[in-house]
């Protein structure tokens, strides 16, 4: 596959690089769940405070793109340990939610976006890496699938509320797109563009409550609709008939986004950030996606290799800005939260539990961030010889 203005000094050791960004969110952030055998979970603060370090706080949508970097980590170069783990990773949040004192039990969850992001990472987990398919999964996609708003026709962000938004969305359209039923994922991507895109940036709103717009973007809905809408050309360039003209739909709007993107989501090539906490995963998550455009866009679609080579570029010069900015600690990788400023050492390796020492480079969220940017480059690099992740 062709990656046409690829900058070839970078297509050299994102492997390694990935392998290192891993051993450093291993090594610092999993550990067991209260001491029970076979369970793996990433704890969400390192050094860890008392609520990280028990798993009082431990964030489910965190451990879904955790799943996810342990994925594309067992593709990248399968290992016993890496099954294992990656066994372990699946297995761990659903024993965790089923004791919340939300009264969940299994998988679900108030909030739709939690649940697909983590669906996704599952049905990647068992389709791609042999990993059994978890218990009460099923459950899981049947209860995404039928929280749909009955007049729209789409996710609200929690069961029962009014706001309708990309990040639920998104995610919940590569699902259904994945496990066949693209008809739903077509409806989803339709409302998207028909009622997120912004007509004057092309980038996509936050979301829609009551009719009003929230008029905020953030870098992981760009993802998430990059990402569904590449699973969808995929599907339409594999079909005849009618059904093939959605090939030019959906690398039109691909297009379109890629350049919203770079103009509107970048500083000088580079995704930026959005701070700690939940929005420690953003960024991250645009890259997975980008790499999808980059790796999986069929040719069929119109300038396929214009588009792929532009997604490529927008991965690998924000992986390159955010090794050159990392910290070595311990002879492993600490990202920083904005991969174009230097990362910053924890205060907090000296006092864990003081509110005074948090900053974004403790959060699993940042470094779990830096990972799958790490796995996007190396997919990339990968792809100039024809390889797809998945």
């Amino acid at each position: 596959m062709s990656l046409p203005g690829g900058p070839s000094a970078q297509l050299t050791a994102w492997a390694s690089r990935a392998d290192a960004a891993e051993s450093a969110v291993v090594h610092r952030h999993i550990r067991r769940l209260w001491a029970v055998p076979w369970t793996r979970m990433g704890c969400a603060r390192w050094p860890a405070d008392v609520p990280s370090g028990t798993f009082v706080s431990w964030h489910y949508w965190w451990q879904a793109q955790l799943i996810d970097c342990a994925v594309d980590a067992t593709l990248r170069e399968p290992t016993p340990v890496r099954r294992r783990r990656l066994g372990n990773l699946c297995r761990t949040p659903w024993i965790r939610n089923s004791v919340s004192r939300s009264g969940s039990i299994g998988w679900r969850r108030d909030f739709h976006d939690d649940m697909a992001w983590m669906a996704l990472a599952l049905e990647r987990a068992t389709r791609l890496c042999g990993v059994r398919k978890p218990r009460g999964f099923d459950k899981l996609t049947a209860a995404i699938v039928a929280g749909a708003d009955p007049v729209t026709g789409v996710l609200p962000w929690q069961r029962g509320g009014d706001f309708l938004n990309a990040a639920t969305n998104g995610p919940a359209a590569i699902l259904c797109a994945r496990l066949g039923r693209t008809d739903t994922a077509e409806r989803l991507c339709d409302w998207l563009d028909a009622t997120l895109r912004d007509p004057q940036t092309a980038l996509i709103h936050d979301g829609i409550r009551k009719g009003v717009l929230v008029e905020d973007y953030y870098t992981y809905c760009q993802g998430a609709v990059l990402g569904a809408e590449t699973e969808l050309a995929a599907h339409a360039a594999d079909v005849s008939g009618a059904e093939a003209s959605g090939v030019s739909t959906h690398g039109e709007r691909i297009g379109r986004l890629l350049e919203a993107v770079s103009t509107g989501m970048c500083v000088g090539g580079v995704i930026h950030g959005d701070g700690g906490e939940d929005g420690g995963l953003f960024a991250g998550i645009l890259a997975r996606y980008l790499a999808r455009v980059a790796c999986d866009l069929p040719d069929a679609v119109p300038d396929a290799d214009l588009l792929r080579g532009a997604a490529a570029n927008l991965v690998l010069t924000s992986a390159e800005a955010a090794w050159g900015n990392r910290i070595e600690f311990d002879g492993e990788p600490l990202f920083g939260h904005e991969w174009v400023t230097p990362a910053v050492v924890p205060a907090a390796l000296f006092r864990p539990d003081d509110p005074s020492a948090r900053v974004a480079e403790r959060d699993l969220s940042v470094q779990v961030s830096g990972w799958m940017l790490m796995e996007a480059a190396a997919q990339v690099e990968k792809a100039a010889s024809g390889y797809g992740a998945g």
